[in-house]
């Protein structure tokens, strides 16, 4: 007895399914690696040889942050750093060595608080700075978080572009079952930024939400475009029936799939832009005056 063939729409099915997953995974990597709080990553080299290190850029407020950089025998050098935004002087400290590396403090900083730094050093060659991009790396501060509520957090956000992007790839094709699996992305999108987002952020920064209408934090701004696009695809999905309903023929959806593919990229749009946190740019002196962090933001 044969058993059941399965069908083209069954295989098309599954195949935009591992197509949206690698799409979810391929958003993953890219906001972990161009995010701002990724390590910055540099080198400098000591006659023939090549010292790769790399920079921290976040860190807990409970305590002070350790900077460590490779350094052969012979290399020596000061940690320089001030606050920032700021035009303060910037503070210089040697940097102890410990076996082949070179340590420094920085003092932790209240929760969205920053500091600039660099490393001046010194080789038997010449003098170097890290990092070799010109610019001063930018450590930021925050609260520690509950593991469990930053991991709900990050799998209701992946699993809601996982069901979108496969809704959106999939409208391009039919407009079956569009409608529920939009729901289902505009659910998840709702529990992952706009009840756990806001949770993190309270725990890491101090603060519910920072976007629009409070301020211009680019990650909550970003969230409530992705969500607003997802609700208007909805809407138009339930107008497009009832117009079909009621006139006949398939205008109706196909005007409803075309707001889904709509929405799909500008899920896309905003996993493109870097990941960012509450508080990118914060301004030290309000912290200092006891402003509330949302009325310090600027454009992130």
């Amino acid at each position: 007895m044969r058993g059941k063939e399965k069908t083209p729409g069954r295989g098309r099915n599954v195949g935009l399914w591992v197509l949206a997953f690698i799409l979810m995974l391929s958003a993953g990597v890219y906001q972990r690696y161009t995010g701002p709080t990724y390590e910055l990553r540099g080198s400098y080299t000591v006659g023939e040889q090549a010292v790769k290190y790399r920079l921290v850029r976040s860190a807990y407020s409970t305590a002070d942050t350790v900077v460590v950089i490779p350094a052969p025998a012979g290399v020596a050098g000061d940690l320089v750093y001030r606050r920032y935004p700021t035009d303060d002087e910037f503070t210089r400290v040697p940097l102890e060595r410990r076996d082949d590396e070179l340590v420094g403090t920085l003092p932790a900083q209240p929760p969205a608080g920053k500091l600039e730094y660099h490393l001046d050093l010194m080789t038997p060659v010449g003098s170097v700075v890290a990092p070799d991009t010109g610019e001063n790396a930018v450590i930021r501060f925050k609260g520690w978080v509950p593991a469990w509520v930053l991991i709900l957090h990050v799998a209701f956000m992946f699993f809601g572009v996982l069901v979108a992007w496969r809704v959106g790839l999939g409208a391009l094709f039919s407009g079956q079952g569009i409608r529920k699996l939009s729901w289902v992305a505009l659910g998840l999108f709702t529990v992952g930024g706009f009840l756990l987002g806001p949770w993190v952020q309270k725990y890491a920064f101090d603060d519910w939400w920072t976007g629009v209408p409070f301020g211009w934090d680019l990650t909550d701004n970003k969230t409530l475009v992705m969500w607003l696009a997802w609700f208007f695809a909805l809407v138009a999905i339930g107008r497009g029936a009832k117009r079909d309903a009621a006139e006949g023929g398939n205008t109706g959806e196909k005007k409803a799939r075309f707001a889904v593919v709509i929405a799909a990229i500008v899920t896309v749009a905003v996993y493109l832009i870097p990941h960012s946190m509450a508080g990118s740019q914060l301004d030290y002196d309000a912290v200092d005056r006891g402003v509330a962090p949302e009325d310090a933001i600027g454009i992130g």
